[in-house]
């Protein structure tokens, strides 16, 4: 997933303007992705800004995050502001 499309998927899907650097969350979700050999990156930005469960992964039980979805949830933002810090 592309700085690109994730910017075009907050600003026409969600109608709102992006507050976040989409390259930060570009890195933070791919490299996500990657490690938990999770090959739909959209699902993972649903999941960290609309709260979209994810099924596959269990990372919602009852409507609240399980403790796999709130580890998942902190790697993306861990990974966010790592990339953050070094640009």
């Amino acid at each position: 997933m592309t700085a690109k499309q994730i910017e075009g998927y907050i600003k026409y899907n969600l109608q709102m303007e992006p507050r976040h650097d989409c390259y930060a969350l570009e890195y933070a979700i791919n490299y996500i992705a990657e490690d938990l050999e999770h090959d739909n990156e959209l699902e993972l930005l649903q999941l960290l800004i609309e709260n979209k469960p994810i099924n596959r992964l269990m990372t919602h039980s009852y409507g609240f995050h399980t403790s796999g979805g709130r580890a998942i949830i902190e790697s993306i933002k861990n990974k966010y502001y790592e990339y953050e810090s070094t640009n």
